[in-house]
Formats: structure tokens, sequence, C-alpha cells
């Protein structure tokens, strides 16, 4: 509410501020503020557009970005991803306590020059946690390197088949030929995965724009907040490690139960107090273990409460294991064509859990968010087929 005030004193006292009717420079009478920028800036549609004025003379000055009725921003550089193509008309505002000054800049928006991708173009790094379709999806092969399974993920993200994280923390982070912006009040985006009734497996969404433009996932990330950020049973900053296993050991097998050869296979231990093993099953036969890491392997991130995943059959013989989605947020969770499978930027939170405002995003990041088995099901685990940027046509 503090900002909407602020905004509109900002607006309204600019407004009255502004004399001039030069076309490009607007200036109170006597004005001393001086705006350098250049009058004209060429841009491609869905790329950032940053704009940096050189403001002399306006000590302790206030910004505004404007578009019409439209506020871009209320900082001194714009950065800012525009949808369409043509000339945009903005007014950069500049007000001091006791000056302002405004100037026109028109962005000259081209097409790109050929079409955009409406898929994942570029996986950074595929980096999962062990579980039954590691190694396999996609296929790991003796002397493959990090770079190489991120190849490997990026050829079977890019046509929308699937990838295994793993169990809770493993992770990929993808890019794009484009940034996928922000409609206030609209999803951006949809991470593709395989649920479907009572069979969800959500996966944690992170997003980050390339604010420096070297085109590298290496500005901050910001958590989506699904429908369980504030839930008290939700883990901030859980923190696993598991240890590789020997693989030639003899298995531990229990009796009582048919869906394991081997109970105590990968050793994990967390920072709540708690370690355990992930169950091998009959059914996967290959290392759970990501082979082309190292001897142990440590994730971090935000871990979903399980408690709603269990065994509704009362016959040890025959059990039936419900996997129940929550509402809103999260990848591999509701099933693609469910319009809660889809994505707002406008749930974007900083690591403090405050509301950020995003105009676009380049990265995003998707973890396993559950540390849970599901007996003959094994771990729960999420899988990512893809994005799709809901802008685009």
């Amino acid at each position: 509410m503090k900002r909407k005030h602020l905004l509109f004193a900002l607006t309204a006292a600019l407004a009255t501020g502004s004399c001039s009717k030069d076309k490009n420079d607007i200036q109170a009478p006597g004005s001393q503020i001086v705006i350098t920028t250049a009058d004209i800036v060429p841009a491609t549609q869905l790329k950032w557009v940053k704009i940096t004025p050189q403001v002399d003379k306006a000590d302790n000055a206030g910004y505004l970005w404007t578009m019409g009725k439209d506020t871009l921003a209320v900082t001194k550089d714009l950065m800012y991803a525009f949808d369409t193509t043509g000339n945009i008309s903005l007014k950069f505002s500049v007000k001091t306590a006791t000056d302002s000054a405004q100037k026109n800049i028109v962005v000259q928006l081209a097409a790109p020059a050929a079409p955009y991708t409406n898929a994942v173009t570029k996986v950074f790094e595929y980096f999962p946690a062990p579980g039954q379709f590691i190694n396999t999806l996609p296929e790991w092969k003796a002397g493959q390197t990090d770079k190489d399974m991120a190849d490997a993920a990026l050829a079977k993200l890019n046509k929308e088949n699937i990838i295994s994280l793993g169990g809770f923390g493993g992770y990929v982070i993808m890019g794009f030929d484009h940034t996928i912006v922000n409609k206030p009040g609209k999803s951006s985006f949809l991470v593709l995965g395989n649920a479907f009734a009572n069979n969800a497996e959500p996966g944690v969404i992170m997003v980050s724009a390339d604010a420096n433009g070297n085109g590298l996932p290496d500005d901050p990330w910001y958590e989506i907040a699904g429908s369980e950020y504030n839930n008290p049973k939700t883990i901030k900053n859980y923190q696993i490690t598991y240890y590789k296993p020997d693989e030639n050991k003899t298995p531990v097998t229990d009796p009582n139960d048919p869906y394991s050869s081997d109970v105590q296979y990968i050793r994990w231990e967390d920072n709540q107090g708690k370690s355990g093993y992930l169950v091998k099953n009959p059914y996967h036969t290959q290392s759970y273990y990501p082979q082309w890491k190292g001897n142990s392997i440590v994730f971090t991130g935000t871990r979903l409460p399980d408690d709603q995943i269990r065994n509704t059959s009362s016959d040890p013989a025959s059990p039936y294991w419900v996997l129940p989605a929550f509402p809103y947020g999260y990848v591999d969770n509701q099933p693609n064509t469910d319009v809660n499978a889809q994505i707002k930027l406008d749930w974007a939170v900083d690591n403090t859990g405050k509301p950020v405002k995003l105009d676009g995003i380049d990265f995003i990041r998707v973890h396993s968010g559950i540390r849970k088995e599901a007996g003959w099901l094994g771990e729960v685990s999420t899988e990512v087929g893809g994005v799709r940027d809901l802008n685009l046509k």
C-alpha cells in the first residue's frame, strides 16, 4: 500500500512540474536537471532493453519510467523486455525536492531474425539426486562428464521428453532463446511433468533474470512461492547428503518387503539430525547414484510436506500408494493440461520470503521437493519434460 501511495505522489508531482512543450526534453521553468540519453533506442522483441541515462544536478532524486499510464520502473536505469514490435514511447521522469525534468524516449522494437523456440534451448546444469531412474533418464555412459549429461538432458527437454531429478534436491537449470515476460495477474510459463491423479511428485521452481547480461545463470534467484510455501511443515534450507554406495556389497534384504532388493542401499543424512538409507527395488537394477559425481553429494533447498503420501491399502500383500497433488505452484504436481500446473511470476519471492516484482526471466531451476519413499513405487522423484512460454503463440 505504501508503494502505491509513493508512486501516485511521485507521478502527480512530476505531472504538475512538467510545463515545457518540447517533444523530448520537458523541464520545469528554470530547471537545472540534465538528462543525457539517446532519443531513439533500437531493440528486439522479447530481449532485454537496458537504458542507463546520465542524470546531472539531481541530488537525492526520485525516478519514474512510464509507458502511457503504466509504470515500468522507479529506478534510474531501465531493464525491460517488450513482447511486441514497432515503436514504443517511454517517458523518463526525474524529481528532486525543488526541481523536476522529463525526457521522452522511443524504443524501436524489431522482430527476431528467426522465430523464437517455445522450448528449453539450454541446460546449464543437470545434477540429479539418487533415484531409480538415474543413469537412464537420460542415459549415462562410462566416461561422460557434467557437460555431457547437461547436453543429454537438453536433447530430451528440447523435444519435451522426460528427465528424472531423482530424490530430494536433484535439480536442472534451464535457459531459453528469449526472455519469458511477466504479464501481471496472468500465467507466464508451464514446466512439463508426468503427473496424473494421485501421482504427484512436486518439484520446487526458482527463477532468475539475466541482469548482468552475460548469458549465465549467476544472478539472484527467486523461489516461486507455491501453495505450500507458508505451510509450517515446509522446511526452508533443508540440506541432505547422499553417499556413493558400494555396488558390489551384499544387499540387505527384508523378507517382509518383496518390493525391495536392498533396504540399506544409499546412505543419507540431513541437517535435521536424521539419517537413513535409500532403498533399491528389483525393477531397476542399474546404479541409482549419478555415476559422474563424486563420493558424496549435497543438496540444499525447500523441502515440501510429505505426510499426504500414504499407503491406503490394509492388505500388506496389495499396497496402494497415493501421492496427492498440492493446489498450485509446482512442477510434476498437477497434470500438464490443468490450469493449476501453470506458473505466475507474480508468485516469486526473495530469500526472505518477500514478494518481488519481476518483469521477465531467462532461467528456470527445478529441484525435487520431497524426501520420501512410497513403497513399491520407490522414491518420490520429480520428472521434468520441458518448458512452454505461455506468452508465445
